[in-house]
């Protein structure tokens, strides 16, 4: 971090801030000009103690860090591209995955179904909601440990590996048991007790962005989960509250190129949720895959009509195969195989 202080500052009060400086653990570095002096401060920003509170010091004018917050997930820390492996599914810059399945787990019957079809139209994960967060108190929300129970019988039959969410910190074992990618939602990316759980489980995580977030603060969340030793990340664009309403939220393909240019991790989409309408899911799937995203999570069910919860934005079957053959040109044109 640098430390600039106020034009003119006395000597003695310079060697005050230099004092500071040490005593938070960093090897203080002056740099004198005519009027400003600026005092460079060298060490582990993740080690020692923030800096910004010198700032309540009179002869401190700012405190600017150098590097980003986000350090673990960034390409200034790793600048290649991450691979992660969910079971037998590697991600990574060469390949294409979508994960598909349903909003929720309902019944036994419509997510083996739903399974079969996805996989046979080549997705290569399948997601399903055990326990879902909901706006309202009476609306389904999920079917809990019965709904895991399901997936982990959908895996069995079809070896698509499991993308569930993961709600509180206390189930994150018990998810951790049937998924093998555990996802958390935009109503808990900045749960940061349940970020430090989903990092000390050391399995793959799928964090999506925080419907208000900021991509900065997207990465920040990331970072929270490799803080504890877990860098099998993957993350997840899912829309963001703007003031448009033609759509549920506004998928910012914006922060997508961002992400991809900022961090190392894969970056999913999910056109799904990004705007809550069946028939702009295809369209925005290709826009995705031409911004270089790495994947793509698409709500599929049997009888949208029938959904016990986001009917509106899940395909058909028929649909979501159609959007599969749609997508394979683009992600040739991006040098990249789907599966």
């Amino acid at each position: 971090m640098i430390v600039v202080l106020r034009p003119r500052t006395p000597e003695e009060q310079i060697q005050e801030v230099v004092g500071a400086v040490k005593r938070f653990g960093y090897e203080p570095r002056l740099i004198r000009g005519v009027e400003l002096t600026v005092i460079a401060c060298v060490g582990d920003e993740r080690r020692h103690h923030t800096l910004e509170t010198l700032t309540v010091m009179p002869q401190v004018e700012r405190v600017m860090p150098v590097q980003k917050r986000f350090k673990l997930v960034s390409r200034e820390f790793h600048k290649a591209d991450s691979s992660v492996r969910v079971d037998g599914v590697t991600v990574d810059a060469h390949s294409f995955h979508v994960i598909a399945g349903p909003c929720s787990v309902e019944s036994e019957r419509q997510v083996l179904e739903t399974a079969r079809m996805v996989k046979a139209a080549g997705a290569t994960m399948l997601r399903g909601g055990a326990f879902k967060p909901r706006t309202s108190p009476y609306d389904f929300s999920g079917l809990g440990k019965e709904g895991l129970r399901i997936l982990k019988k959908a895996k069995q039959e079809t070896g698509l590996p499991i993308v569930t969410e993961v709600m509180s910190p206390d189930d994150v074992a018990a998810v951790s048991e049937v998924a093998d990618m555990i996802q958390i939602g935009t109503r808990n990316a900045q749960n940061y007790a349940l970020l430090h759980a989903a990092g000390r489980s050391h399995k793959p995580v799928f964090l999506k962005r925080g419907m208000a977030s900021t991509v900065e603060e997207w990465l920040n969340a990331a970072e929270h989960i490799a803080a504890e030793g877990n860098a099998r990340i993957i993350l997840c664009e899912r829309g963001i509250r703007t003031f448009e309403t033609a759509t549920r939220f506004t998928l910012d393909l914006n922060g997508v190129a961002v992400a991809k240019k900022e961090t190392h991790l894969p970056v999913f989409v999910d056109p799904s949720h990004g705007v809550g309408r069946a028939d702009l899911i295809t369209p925005l799937a290709r826009a995705a895959v031409a911004v270089g995203c790495d994947g793509l999570m698409i709500e599929v069910h049997p009888d949208p009509k029938r959904a016990l919860s986001d009917g509106a934005q899940q395909l058909v079957p028929g649909s979501f195969e159609e959007m599969m053959a749609a997508l394979r040109p683009f992600a040739e044109l991006m040098g990249r195989r789907i599966g």
